[in-house]
């Protein structure tokens, strides 16, 4: 049976706030190069946008499929459509137009492009807009709200499902709010990804990690899943494993 690993990104695979050399660990890139050589897929599943992860990981890992924006982006190795969904215009309009003027930083994922309202130090490339109607065509997968506290964070997400409940969808990320359309997450993300290989390989066994509230989705829908021991307590009471990285989880799935 083909193994799929779906790894979340930051504060898994990726850790913004470590030294350069520690950001992305090169231990965790040799044994994700291992385990894909030994035909098992390896893929990433976040609530980053396609642009928000290229930079950071061309070069050193090669997905062979991108979760992103909480499921509302999926595509191939090669950024082929596997399944793409987009927030209701009116309402990411709305909320731009609420938190914005609240000193939060609002981030839109258009079409796997990252927009956002102000000039920023990223190493890739982005539009900088003033309003959602100035922004570029197409699907926006995603609005993501940085806030300076769990507290803010907790209270944008409860106040979004109340108001909008009917059109999306949002999810805490620590103090980061994740606002995908309705129906979306990173546990339909796989969902979905279980059925599109399912013609090329038949029945799947599907490995999730995560280490945060917006993870428990992945964690839920993988056939075998794992956190860390910083990964908040309900999230290590519904993983199946918990390991110290994520090297540890690939040895693990590599010897079932």
């Amino acid at each position: 049976m083909k193994k799929v690993f779906a790894s979340d990104f930051d504060g898994t695979l990726y850790f913004y706030k470590a030294e350069d050399d520690r950001k992305l660990p090169m231990e965790s890139v040799e044994k994700i190069r291992e385990y894909q050589a030994q035909g098992h897929l390896f893929g990433l599943c976040t609530g980053r946008q396609v642009g928000g992860l290229t930079p950071f990981i061309t070069g050193f890992v090669k997905p062979d499929f991108y979760i992103t924006s909480s499921g509302a982006n999926i595509v191939d190795k090669d950024l082929k459509e596997i399944k793409k969904q987009g927030v209701d215009r009116e309402v990411a309009d709305i909320l731009c137009k609420e938190l914005n003027p609240q000193g939060y930083r609002i981030t839109l994922d258009i079409e796997g492009d990252i927009c956002v309202f102000a000039k920023m130090d990223y190493p890739g490339f982005y539009y900088v807009i003033d309003c959602v109607d100035n922004a570029p065509k197409g699907l926006i997968h995603q609005v993501s709200v940085h806030t300076e506290s769990l507290e803010d964070a907790a209270r944008i997400a409860a106040d979004v499902n109340a108001r909008f409940g009917d059109k999306v969808e949002a999810f805490q990320n620590v103090i980061e709010v994740d606002i995908a359309p309705r129906g979306c997450s990173k546990g339909k993300g796989v969902e979905i990804l279980r059925q599109f290989l399912k013609d090329e390989y038949g029945d799947v066994i599907l490995y999730g990690i995560g280490d945060s509230i917006n993870d428990l989705p992945l964690i839920d829908a993988a056939d075998v899943s794992y956190t860390f021991p910083y990964a908040p307590v309900i999230v290590q009471q519904r993983a199946d494993k918990v390991v110290e990285t994520i090297v540890d989880a690939l040895e693990d799935s590599m010897k079932d």
